[in-house]
């Protein structure tokens, strides 16, 4: 998402502001790398500007070489399959490309100037309620979508919850993700981030898609006490807690119809048509004072100016290169309202 302050354009008006490039591939000299946004295991996220379009997005550059040492190629691979099935959400980052050079693999992803959650709750300690509700509906309604595609999510923390310019959620980092699981069904591999772990993780049992359920009520118990919810409890305290007892193993329609979330009218949510309680004052685009200096003083690494062209997928990361027709490279461009789902 390059972040103008409108409202969202309609496909339809959105095809006359627009112009796709196709006919060519997609290469790292295309975009001007401006600052390091995020940091990885692999390599560094940067906002960039593409030369000719002008439109500002979030780089994820990952290093070939680290992927393959770590045996970690099918989890690049995961988080591509996830971004592509999760294109039509308002609440889930998208993707508009993905291509890859003999020495790295680029995401070319929807820019969310308006900070990690994480940042917000260093700066604030936690939030007044009816901000945390937004915050926990709206991430709510990206994991229930998820779980409708029989995707686990796995890795739910303050970090991985993106603010877009308006304010509204943005889930990002599908590395972990399990696809497969429908309702009912069970996985084993342990994964995660210890503090937002379900305690089935955690003892090694088998696990259903509730394990985000749990981590939506550590993240929410975060958000208004300030604390992690892990941090001197004991699992039989964590397990009566009052903000996540309740939504441990329950569907998102059943979390729907609870009393904490009582003033969320979850159609104008999905429409993004609730007004967000807190708006990033940014001053643009490209403004990144929401972003963590610790990122942003970071030197933009020399290697992500590489001046090879796009390479064929190789047989280790074959099919990882993606243009999607549906996203244009623009300026003006935002979601089409057209394409939300809940």
């Amino acid at each position: 998402m390059t972040l103008i302050q409108e409202r969202p354009l309609t496909y339809a008006k959105m095809k006359g502001l627009v112009t796709f490039i196709s006919g060519r591939s997609v290469k790292p000299s295309d975009f001007d790398y401006l600052k390091v946004i995020g940091t990885g295991s692999f390599g560094k996220v940067l906002l960039a500007r593409h030369r000719k379009q002008g439109g500002y997005y979030a780089v994820k550059a990952l290093d070939k070489q680290t992927i393959i040492k770590r045996n970690e190629q099918r989890h690049v691979m995961v988080e591509r399959s996830v971004l592509l099935k999760g294109l039509k959400h308002p609440f889930l980052v998208g993707l508009h490309f993905s291509f890859q050079t003999p020495k790295t693999l680029y995401f070319v992803l929807d820019f969310a100037n308006g900070g990690e959650l994480f940042y917000h709750l260093q700066r604030e300690g936690s939030f007044p309620e009816p901000r945390a509700a937004f915050y926990a509906a709206e991430i709510a309604a990206a994991l229930g979508y998820l779980h409708s595609l029989s995707i686990v999510y796995r890795d739910l923390k303050p970090e991985n919850v993106l603010l877009d310019s308006e304010g509204h959620v943005m889930l990002t980092d599908f590395g972990l993700c399990k696809e497969g699981v429908a309702v009912g069904g069970i996985t084993h591999t342990f994964c995660g981030t210890p503090e937002y772990l379900a305690p089935e993780v955690l003892l090694g049992q088998p696990y259903s898609l509730a394990v985000d359920w749990w981590g939506l009520g550590a993240v929410l118990f975060e958000m208004l006490s300030g604390l992690v919810s892990l941090t001197g409890l004991s699992f039989a305290s964590l397990f009566s807690a009052s903000l996540t007892h309740w939504i441990g193993l329950r569907p998102l329609s059943e979390l729907k119809e609870h009393q904490f979330f009582a003033s969320i009218n979850w159609d104008d949510l999905i429409a993004r048509k609730v007004r967000p309680p807190f708006i990033p004052k940014v001053t643009g685009p490209c403004d990144v004072c929401y972003i963590a200096p610790a990122f942003t003083l970071q030197p933009v690494p020399a290697s992500v100016h590489d001046r090879a062209e796009a390479a064929a997928s190789s047989a280790t990361f074959s099919g990882f290169s993606f243009m999607n027709p549906e996203r244009r490279l623009t300026e003006g461009h935002k979601r089409s309202d057209e394409i939300y789902y809940l």
